[in-house]
């Protein structure tokens, strides 16, 4: 893996470094990353060569795919954040570099995510144009993973096994505890696959549970959606997850 910019934050190296860490102990490749957190390759690649600083939600995604620990991954966050805030704040008005940037995808992706390193000389490009720009990156980059994921690494496509069991009135299968995660096309990871185990536990299948969201699992969303009276618009929200487990 390529080194690390030089001149970048102790905090931000600690960080990145151990993402790096945790990726290479859990023997992960991009493709495996990207569908268990729900961050693109792209967006994986420019997090490990501390091009971005990466949001507490892939940090936190990351760690629990590899079966680190999140606490102390998401202490580290908070350090390099404030770390990366200052200098950006320190740093000329010309010379800052995104520092609240955002990749698009429907807020599930790049969120609260910092565009490039404070001080590294590269200035970045302002208005909607940039905008619209990352924006459509990141949408191609998700759309290119769902079809074509052999042409990002060479990992097998990710495969979950259900653990169906019941707590009281609630369903789990064992990948997500969430309830309130909003999912649609284009989101990959643990959330979406625990969807498509709880509803093909209800009698409406989704095919292979591979914690993709394409076209058969909103497909089954909408047919539960309408069977318990919920508005059938394909993504997954709070009311649908309550009657999904409930």
């Amino acid at each position: 893996m390529s080194a690390l910019p030089e001149g970048l934050d102790p905090h931000v190296r600690d960080l990145i470094t151990e993402l790096r860490a945790m990726k290479e102990r859990a023997e992960l490749g991009n493709v495996r990353i990207a569908a268990r957190t729900g961050f693109s390759t792209s967006s994986w690649q420019r997090y490990l060569s501390g091009r971005t600083l990466p949001p507490a939600q892939a940090v936190e995604a990351l760690a629990r795919a590899a079966g680190a620990d999140e606490a102390r991954a998401l202490a580290l966050h908070r350090l390099a954040v404030a770390a990366w805030d200052q200098r950006s704040a320190e740093a000329p008005e010309d010379r800052r570099e995104g520092r609240d940037g955002r990749e698009g995808r429907d807020g599930r992706e790049g969120r609260d995510g910092r565009e490039g390193p404070p001080g590294d000389g590269r200035r970045m490009r302002r208005g909607w144009l940039a905008a619209g720009a990352a924006a459509l990156v990141a949408v191609l980059g998700a759309l290119a993973l769902v079809l074509h994921p052999w042409q990002h690494d060479s990992d097998a496509a990710v495969s979950y096994a259900c653990r169906i069991s019941q707590s009281g009135a609630q369903w789990h299968a064992g990948l997500s505890d969430t309830r309130t995660a909003v999912l649609g096309q284009g989101n990959a990871g643990p959330d979406v696959a625990e969807a498509q185990c709880l509803l093909t536990r209800a009698g409406f299948p989704v095919g292979e549970v591979d914690g993709l969201y394409g076209p058969m699992t909103e497909r089954a969303v909408k047919r539960f959606q309408s069977g318990h009276h919920l508005v059938p618009d394909g993504t997954m929200g709070p009311h649908t997850w309550n009657a999904l487990r409930a």
